[in-house]
């Protein structure tokens, strides 16, 4: 009698317990259902404003959407309320949340009757330490941080995050839970790393099994039948020109400089024009090269915009791989990196290393590499560039990370 007293005691106490932890998750998770259907409702209406109205309002007129437009924008008003309000007792606000709040609050922006608060202070508390880390902003608004800071939740969010990892470790299927998140961020970064080899081997690969199977037998059989065509351009002619003047400087100066007899007349014009004819059966061989590189890297081209056509599951995979991973970065880190790829792209050196890159180019198909048009590519090109980037800076970055960018202003300068 006592053992099955004390096993409906057990049971009894069980279903307590799981009914005060749902109790405890959905509060817990009210910010983020809240954000989730708010933001649901403001996208459905972006929809309609995108389809129908090419992105603008949708006009009152409209009587066709004016029910479903007034549905969503209740909804939308009544989860963002309820969002910052929960938000604002449970001091938990994630990054991936700005941006949901973001769109969420310019569709409501648009069909607010009264002149709009200012985003920056009327979004829901976010610590500085949260900008920080996470690189996120919500506003571009330069007193985002400081009106963020200055709110803070009715309970500490340090003692929250206490509360909420101490239920956690309590949680029986804590464990698996953590399996689970494990397994499907090692599936991601698996499937990642090898979408990022695909596109790198599958290029090079069809680019010269193309050239050494197609392109180059069809090439040796067109242009081999014209033996006149030597060079494919001026330079290439100047290049052998000089070689086979330096062969014959040689020969000179070897006679002169080992004491050997002076070679005969007819000996040097034999030795040049064999000579010459290996140095026409060189470039004759380059320009066949250079022809077949420019048909292999087109059909390597075509071959790389394929896969990308066919792996749109795998470019969803690899950007939020790729978010994950520089989001993950401190400030120092990201703005390290930054000036890194800024120096060698727009630098003070990087004019050398355009002209070593275009002169590659032009040689591997075979163009002439007119330096006039080189200079003229490295006079405006890393302009453009070095202007784009700081915009990029201007208007992105800073609303994304605004202590990357003071970062990357302290490590500039």
């Amino acid at each position: 009698m006592t053992s099955v007293f004390d096993s409906e005691q057990r049971d009894l106490l069980g279903k307590v317990k799981g009914y005060v932890h749902g109790i405890g998750d959905r509060i817990v998770t009210t910010p983020e259902r809240s954000l989730d259907e708010a933001y649901r409702a403001a996208l459905a209406i972006a929809s309609i404003e995108t389809e129908h109205f090419n992105g603008g309002k949708i006009p009152t007129e409209a009587d066709s959407f004016n029910s479903y437009v007034e549905r969503n924008l209740a909804i939308a008003k009544m989860r963002l309320a309820e969002f910052k309000a929960s938000t604002f007792v449970l001091g938990s606000l994630s990054p991936h949340h700005l941006t949901k709040l973001k769109f969420a609050d310019e569709v409501l922006a648009k069909y607010s009757t009264s002149k709009p608060e200012n985003p920056s202070v009327a979004l829901v508390p976010i610590s500085q330490s949260l900008a920080n880390d996470s690189g996120y902003s919500s506003q571009g608004n330069r007193n985002f941080a400081a009106s963020a800071t200055e709110k803070n939740g009715l309970i500490p969010r340090s003692l929250g995050r206490t509360f909420h990892k101490i239920k956690d470790d309590l949680n029986p299927k804590s464990e698996q839970e953590l399996i689970r998140k494990f397994r499907r961020s090692r599936n991601q970064t698996i499937t990642a790393v090898r979408f990022i080899s695909l596109l790198i081997i599958i290029p090079l690969l069809t680019q010269q099994v193309s050239k050494t199977f197609i392109v180059s037998p069809i090439v040796e059989r067109v242009v081999g039948e014209n033996q006149a065509q030597v060079f494919l351009n001026s330079e290439m002619k100047e290049e052998a020109f000089k070689e086979l003047k330096s062969f014959e400087e040689s020969l000179k100066f070897e006679s002169l400089t080992t004491g050997t007899a002076v070679l005969s007349q007819e000996v040097q014009e034999n030795l040049v024009k064999r000579k010459a004819g290996e140095l026409a059966e060189e470039y004759r061989q380059k320009s066949k090269d250079a022809l077949s590189n420019v048909f292999a890297d087109l059909i390597a081209v075509g071959a790389f915009s394929f896969t990308l056509l066919v792996s749109q599951k795998q470019i969803a995979v690899l950007k939020s791989f790729m978010d994950s991973l520089v989001y993950g970065l401190s400030d120092s880190a990201k703005a390290f990196i930054i000036i890194l790829i800024s120096d060698i792209f727009v630098g003070f050196h990087s004019p050398h290393g355009w002209e070593v890159l275009l002169e590659g180019i032009a040689n591997h198909l075979g163009i002439a590499a007119n330096h006039s048009t080189i200079f003229l590519f490295i006079a405006t090109v890393p302009v453009v560039l070095d202007t784009m980037f700081k915009y990029w800076i201007f208007r992105s970055l800073s609303r994304m990370s605004p202590s990357t960018v003071a970062t990357f202003k302290e490590m500039n300068e």
